[in-house]
């Protein structure tokens, strides 16, 4: 079958929720723009599922919330962590200056879906399925294009901007030769699920014990589960046992002991290598990384998604209408950077400090934990529950959508 090629305004390697959204934004703003997805379609699980108060004021902006809020999803409107006997309040939601006050809890595949719909509705989209990009075209020092990967053989994509997107195990960024500063992370995380029942607790974010912590999300019919383990130790964990580490989550959360045994296998169980990474330089000309191919974030605090989400909504917000023109500059892609450097220096600082001064001393310590001094103020001063709550409901320099919606209907 004879290769094929194209030309478009931006090419988007990657349809997690950064191109996605970007995709969306810009075909929206009138925008030509194609989007690669290497997989059938988006359903993987255990993905990140936590929709922040931020990614629900952006749906706001676009006049798409009631719709968005009618697809299956749970609200957190506070977050709670038991930590050896003591039972803490961390984070309150209801107070945010925001449209939504909680976080939804959304399979992040409807989340994806929900965004290519609203997308194919303008003709400048051209979302491409079981499309894989592999390699970047150059002329002349500047970044032309990609190659990829399909069904029907080889595409080649010329386009004024190519984005990656294409997360933390990013082909482009390899490609582009851009380093990166690991910044590591002392655990692992196994996800599972296991049923819930309506008579189970609904508020337990979190539980700490010695050498062991677990949280569990509460997705209505069944329990997201994330136990979390040393770095690297999958192997002792495995070596232990199935059993083993079925006891051993009961022994987090005894009301599971009727059910665990939903876990058959270690099939069963997904393992998470946390990375925590971010690029010195996200961009070349014509070239920019955005998402999880630009910064790897922690799963704490669920914060991934939507600074992922965040970052297309600024690139779009600076690069809609120089792609209309064709005018995309160096310094355009530049200041993409500049201005997300800041939130997400400061949230790769909080955790950070969460996995260096809580975490890698919980999986060490052999002594039941006790609450930090802050977590007590939490429950002695609830209005300070206000504050952690803002910083990862909201954030710093939270994202509006400026492009506008001028793109031509299907």
């Amino acid at each position: 079958m004879p290769d094929s090629s194209i030309t478009t305004k931006c090419a988007i390697a990657g349809g997690g929720p950064a191109g996605m959204m970007l995709g969306f934004l810009l075909a929206r703003a009138g925008v030509e723009v194609v989007v690669l997805e290497k997989h059938a379609d988006f359903f993987r699980d255990f993905r990140g599922d936590t929709v922040h108060p931020s990614t629900l004021e952006l749906m706001y902006e676009l006049g798409l919330l009631d719709e968005f809020l009618k697809m299956p999803h749970q609200k957190i409107e506070k977050l709670s962590a038991q930590i050896g006997s003591d039972r803490i309040r961390i984070a309150d939601f209801t107070h945010l200056p925001t449209h939504c006050k909680y976080v939804a809890l959304m399979p992040q595949w409807d989340f994806l879906n929900f965004l290519a719909k609203h997308g194919k509705r303008y003709k400048t989209f051209d979302l491409r399925m079981k499309a894989e990009a592999k390699e970047l075209i150059e002329e002349g020092g500047r970044v032309t294009g990609l190659r990829a990967t399909t069904p029907e053989g080889a595409l080649t994509i010329r386009a004024n901007l190519v984005v990656g997107a294409d997360g933390r195990h990013s082909t482009v960024r390899d490609q582009a030769g851009f380093k990166s500063d690991d910044y590591g992370a002392p655990m692992d995380v196994l996800w599972f699920r296991l049923s819930r029942k309506t008579s189970d607790e609904t508020d337990t974010f979190g539980h700490v014990e010695a050498g062991k912590m677990m949280v569990m999300l509460d997705r209505g019919d069944y329990w997201q589960c994330a136990y979390v383990i040393p770095k690297g130790g999958i192997e002792n964990v495995k070596a232990r046992g199935f059993v083993a580490f079925r006891d051993a989550v009961v022994q987090m959360s005894p009301f599971l002991a009727d059910r665990v045994d939903q876990l058959k296998s270690w099939d069963d169980v997904k393992l998470l290598t946390v990375t925590v990474d971010r690029l010195r330089q996200w961009s070349r000309p014509g070239l920019i990384c955005i998402g999880d191919a630009a910064h790897a974030m922690s799963p704490i605090g669920g914060v991934g998604i939507n600074l992922a989400v965040q970052d297309a909504v600024a690139a779009a917000n600076r690069v809609a209408a120089p792609l209309r023109s064709g005018t995309v500059t160096d310094r355009d892609l530049q200041v993409i950077q500049e201005r997300r450097t800041l939130p997400l220096r400061f949230t790769q600082w909080l955790q950070l400090t969460a996995q260096n001064r809580i975490i890698s001393r919980v999986l060490k310590s052999e002594q039941r934990p006790k609450p930090p001094l802050l977590f007590k103020s939490f429950e002695i001063f609830p209005i300070l529950q206000r504050i952690p709550a803002r910083l990862l409901g909201v954030g710093i320099r939270p994202e509006h959508v400026r492009t506008p919606d001028v793109g031509a209907a299907r």
